[in-house]
């Protein structure tokens, strides 16, 4: 009688294993292989753009451009400032992640290793979206703001000063490029 009482145990406790089983397997992962990023709103900053950079009361001129990449996953963002030589390039990747619901950003610049180490959150409010940096110096924000009127971009960067106060570090204006209008 023992023996049945066991195996009934058993058979009770591999059918509810297996319930789960199927249960885990039917729902999907939020992020992954099969979840394509689709963001209408970072849509807008595909393509070609002149950027200006105000910063440190000099103003610099760049090229950038941007497009999906890795199975849509991300926006890849190139920008690269067109004085010979240049004295500022960067690289970076936007995506989302479901699970924390909030966008995260890989800056990789010319500022080498140290500073490339940093992923930027992000939360989207309305046209713009702010992303908190936390570099070995202290943190940093960029916010990316769309201007649907003009269709033009705007970024700006904060940080903290000695004091602690959030002050401008720098203020980057994106502008379509002219289709006519050769890439250096």
């Amino acid at each position: 009688m023992k023996v049945r009482f066991y195996l009934f145990v058993i058979l009770i406790s591999a059918l509810f294993t297996c319930a789960k089983i199927t249960r885990a397997q039917d729902q999907e992962p939020p992020d992954g292989y099969t979840k394509i990023f689709h963001d209408e709103f970072l849509n807008n900053l595909a393509g070609d753009w002149k950027l200006t950079r105000k910063i440190h009361g000099q103003t610099s001129q760049s090229e950038v451009h941007a497009e999906w990449v890795l199975n849509h996953q991300f926006l890849l963002i190139h920008m690269k400032e067109t004085s010979d030589p240049s004295q500022y390039e960067a690289i970076v990747y936007i995506g989302y992640d479901n699970t924390s619901e909030r966008y995260v950003a890989h800056w990789i610049d010319v500022g080498g290793g140290r500073f490339s180490e940093t992923l930027g959150y992000g939360t989207r409010d309305g046209n713009s979206i702010k992303f908190n940096f936390e570099y070995p110096d202290g943190p940093f924000h960029n916010t990316f703001i769309w201007h649907p009127e003009t269709k033009s971009w705007v970024s700006l960067m904060e940080h903290r000063d000695q004091k602690g106060k959030w002050v401008n570090f720098a203020e980057d204006m994106l502008r379509r490029r002219i289709l006519e209008e050769p890439k250096r």
